[in-house]
């Protein structure tokens, strides 16, 4: 039986706006996550010890701004992705493409965070009653590295300080999947930093390839390892292009490297995509 278009798109939406929190922004947050100077003080002041004693937590009242959580300028304390509202409407335009046009391949994401944007990948499938193809979710579920000496451009980069909100565990990402009913065996996990887990990946052909990594490293890994796998009218989705000097760099290398010339097109103020013409 054929999906019904309306009630997919529908399915859609909601996900996507849960996924973001957009439907049910948070009322409050920890209070060392805006303050993270003042952490020490917030820890083991004596209210604090008390609270931890009796199971509770110090938080602060927020109001969430929709238009920032939409353009995916926020970070959400709760929320399964950071990306916002126009990445995932992008990226769900991507695989309705890919599965009209019957573009060949499965759909990744390097960079997972909480699985979020995956897990939107995962529930296009089932929307659109596509049985074949497979999501991967590729993470060192250890948040970001520190540069490695590779490569000049990820010199004292500094994602790797922020991992104790940006590091979440295999475990939780599965968790987050099964939230939503969409933990099975058609979700690939690969743990690890990209250049010891993409080389190896056994992955023959992708439709969606969306990059997450922020860093150049993690970027050029994953263009060199992935793109060639990425089918002719299949889409490539870099989320940090217009957010990180590394990953807009490593971007523009590789496609003149490569000698792309395909326009991209903007998604919002760090998102940018193309679709692979050859």
């Amino acid at each position: 039986m054929k999906p019904d278009p309306d009630a997919a798109e529908l399915y859609l939406d909601l996900m996507k706006k849960c996924l973001t929190r957009y439907i049910f922004p948070e009322k409050s947050t920890l209070v060392q996550r805006h303050h993270p100077r003042f952490l020490p003080w917030i820890v083991h002041s004596p209210i604090a010890v008390f609270l931890k004693k009796i199971g509770m937590t110090l938080h602060r009242e927020v109001t969430v701004d929709l238009a920032m959580r939409a353009e995916g300028k926020d970070w959400p304390p709760d929320a399964e992705t950071m990306v916002g509202l126009k990445r995932l409407d992008n990226l769900q335009f991507c695989i309705r493409e890919v599965i009209r046009e019957g573009v060949p391949g499965d759909f990744i994401e390097t960079g997972a965070w909480r699985g979020g944007a995956s897990i939107l990948m995962r529930a296009a499938l089932e929307a659109y009653a596509d049985k074949s193809r497979q999501v991967w979710v590729a993470d060192s579920f250890e948040g970001l590295p520190k540069a490695d000496g590779r490569y000049a451009q990820d010199e004292g980069d500094p994602h790797w300080k922020n991992n104790d909100f940006l590091s979440v565990s295999l475990e939780q990402v599965k968790a987050n999947f099964s939230r939503y009913g969409l933990l099975d065996e058609r979700v690939h996990f690969l743990k690890g930093w990209f250049k010891d887990t993409l080389p190896t990946a056994p992955i023959e052909k992708l439709a969606i390839l969306r990059l997450d990594g922020d860093m150049y490293s993690s970027t050029m890994d994953s263009l060199v390892n992935l793109y060639p796998k990425l089918s002719k009218n299949g889409y490539i989705i870099i989320d940090d292009y217009g957010s990180t000097e590394p990953c807009h760099k490593a971007t523009e290398d590789f496609r003149a490297g490569q000698k792309i010339d395909t326009p991209l097109n903007i998604i919002d103020a760090y998102g940018v995509y193309w679709k692979k013409m050859s």
